[in-house]
């Protein structure tokens, strides 16, 4: 047998995992843009619960022996986070985050402080950043509309144009699969897809929106290769098992946590804290 072609164990489980890929995702994505649709106590509910998925993920994967107490404060900080964005005390939402890094930082021993500490702010980040997007009252539901699509398309294109495509690595010491030829496919996918939202909403700049998305679909595939290296770091394949085919929460929001963050950053830079999606969206 050649080593340099898959066995047909290989091919079959490959084929396999790609099946088990598609039915989660056929059953993730429409609950996801629902809960964004629907929006309100639905919404946080619905982020509030991955936020606590990666934090244990998180901190299964790093804090080792000491994953019970880091985990409780983190995921009590997460909890309490989630049940002050429902009653929109957003600035007591960033002190109790804050509250729970100081808490890991306590508990966490001086060599993995760092570690567990990032873990809370990870997991801060995933609740706030599309909560607050949304809570725009104009283009709440369009920007996470326009954010699924850029990382989505981003993910699906860059996995097939890669497979298709082949060609020089991206970044083999931590992600071996992933390539050049990927990335760009990738991100010309989550363009086009933002520039078809930006048509149907009729928003004004499509330059501009197509230029956002760029640098959304760049943040997005930097976010999957930090949570490979950090995987890579700890000697680990998946985050957890919890997705069928997928991995763990973490594994699948990766890229949406850096896109998220970034988006939140250019929304809240042009249109300030109480209309971060049409900061976004609106040039």
């Amino acid at each position: 047998m050649d080593p340099a072609k898959p066995s047909g164990t290989a091919l079959w489980t490959g084929r396999g995992n790609l099946a088990l890929r598609i039915v989660s995702s056929a059953v993730l994505a429409p609950v996801a843009l629902a809960a964004a649709y629907f929006g309100g106590t639905l919404f946080v509910l619905f982020w509030m619960a991955a936020a606590l998925c990666v934090i244990w993920e998180w901190d299964t994967l790093v804090c080792a022996h000491e994953k019970n107490p880091v985990l409780t404060i983190g995921a009590v900080a997460v909890a309490g986070a989630g049940l002050l964005l429902m009653l929109g005390r957003t600035l007591s939402v960033f002190a109790l985050i804050a509250l729970g890094m100081m808490g890991a930082a306590t508990l966490a021993s001086r060599a993995l402080r760092g570690w567990c500490v990032a873990g809370v702010l990870y997991a801060g980040v995933l609740l706030v950043c599309p909560v607050l997007l949304r809570r725009d009252p104009v283009f709440g539901f369009q920007a996470l509309l326009f954010l699924f699509i850029v990382v989505w398309l981003t993910d699906v294109v860059a996995y097939f144009a890669g497979r298709a495509l082949g060609g020089p690595k991206l970044m083999p010491r931590v992600s071996p699969k992933k390539t050049w030829s990927g990335a760009l496919g990738g991100a010309a996918g989550g363009t086009l897809g933002a520039i078809a939202v930006g048509m149907h909403y009729e928003f004004p700049n499509l330059a501009a929106v197509a230029l956002v998305a760029i640098f959304l679909s760049i943040a997005s595939q930097a976010g999957d290769l930090l949570e490979s290296w950090i995987k890579r770091r700890f000697d680990a394949k998946d985050a957890s098992s919890l997705i069928p085919g997928h991995g763990g929460v973490m594994d699948r929001l990766d890229g949406f946590v850096a896109a998220a963050l970034l988006a939140m950053l250019i929304g809240v830079s042009r249109g300030g804290a109480q209309n971060p999606a049409s900061g976004l969206l609106i040039w």
